[in-house]
């Protein structure tokens, strides 16, 4: 909404240079895909973190397990909660996170058009992270540590945004962000269930794994862009 108002205000024509496309291509399935992987990979990391302990019995889980059908078990959970994950993410939560992500890698990367990569991943996500502040101070995401939260959250941002931005690109849609953005709201609270004691600055998504995971996931994105990919997007101007 805000990047439409501002699209009204500047007498830019509506829609135009958002980076809105409903051509599929293979990069939309493999960013919709990606991001459970991610998932997994997050919770594998805070059992690492100091403390933390794998715990699948613990009363959350239990009385989670007591809603669905059957005995399906631990890794059965794991598996419904990651395909739920991935139907939301398609529809309902890609609905919601669309609102955001034609104002973060729509219109500012259109504004941003001429610069790195890196500087643009930098800058609006830190925008992105900073968008967050008064949630954060609110107790979401880091209902132990709200203030130190701003800061993670905004680090969380800068280091999420190489990702959605890269596959933005190779895809040509600002959808595929959205898609993608909205499957990690549906699947990555894992973690804060199955790791305990829950610390927010360590475990899950916005905690240090989470951090650390992004980190090496920009990495490899790099290192497929840098020795894989004939279209070098890291190293040329959006």
């Amino acid at each position: 909404t805000a990047s439409l108002i501002t699209q009204l205000i500047t007498k830019e024509p509506i829609f135009r240079n958002l980076g809105i496309s409903i051509r599929i291509n293979s990069w939309w399935f493999a960013g919709w895909l990606l991001i459970p992987v991610i998932s997994i990979a997050v919770m594998g990391m805070s059992i690492l973190m100091p403390g933390a302990v794998w715990s699948p019995e613990n009363e959350t889980v239990t009385a989670a397990l007591k809603q669905l059908p059957g005995n399906i078990g631990v890794w059965g959970f794991i598996g419904f909660t990651m395909i739920s994950g991935l139907i939301a993410g398609v529809s309902i939560n890609a609905v919601f996170a669309f609102g955001e992500e034609i104002g973060w890698r729509g219109y500012l990367v259109e504004l941003f058009k001429g610069q790195g990569f890196i500087r643009t991943s930098v800058v609006t996500g830190a925008i992105w992270g900073l968008w967050h502040a008064p949630l954060i101070l609110n107790g979401h995401n880091y209902p132990q540590h709200p203030v130190a939260g701003v800061f993670m959250m905004v680090l969380m941002c800068i280091l999420f945004t190489p990702i959605l931005l890269y596959f933005r690109q190779k895809s040509g849609s600002v959808i595929v962000a959205a898609i993608m953005h909205g499957t990690f709201n549906g699947v990555v609270g894992l973690s804060n269930i199955f790791v305990l004691p829950f610390n927010d600055l360590l475990v899950g998504a916005p905690g240090l794994a989470g951090m650390l995971v992004l980190l090496g996931s920009d990495a490899a994105i790099f290192l497929y862009d840098r020795y894989v990919t004939k279209e070098r997007i890291f190293t040329s101007p959006i």
